[in-house]
């Protein structure tokens, strides 16, 4: 019997999944650490870009991306795929109410990762862009 891998060596296959391609098998890990550790941020994360990069299940990728940024507010790369991901979905918005406060939501974010890096320049870049709309 092979001792039980640790949560971040599963983190560290369901990344290498990930990255390669291989979306279910990682959906699979990253649900299995959480069931270990509910609040493991990395494994939100990473749920959150198999939702949005494979499934195009937006919903599921912006719940599973907020909750990331919830767990680990500093973490500059959650919320920048987090506001990224709510510039994707706003245009897709049938309700022009919803589709504006979900740009809104993602301006927020943008200038929430200025505050951590003032320098940030895929923040400065999608803010121009989301200026350009009138938002």
């Amino acid at each position: 019997m092979e001792p039980k891998a640790s949560v971040e060596e599963l983190l560290a296959q369901a990344d290498a999944l990930r990255y390669n391609g291989h979306y279910e098998e990682a959906e699979q890990l990253y649900l299995r650490i959480l069931e270990q550790e509910p609040d493991n941020a990395a494994a939100h994360h990473g749920l959150g870009l198999v939702y949005y990069l494979h499934g195009g299940d937006f919903e599921k990728s912006l719940a599973e991306f907020k909750r990331a940024v919830e767990l680990d507010p500093t973490n500059i790369t959650y919320r920048l795929d987090w506001a990224k991901a709510l510039t994707t979905v706003a245009p897709l918005e049938e309700d022009a109410d919803k589709m504006v406060a979900l740009l809104q939501e993602a301006k927020a974010e943008f200038e929430r990762v200025l505050e951590l890096d003032p320098e940030n320049q895929e923040a400065l870049k999608q803010l121009a862009y989301l200026e350009e709309w009138g938002v």
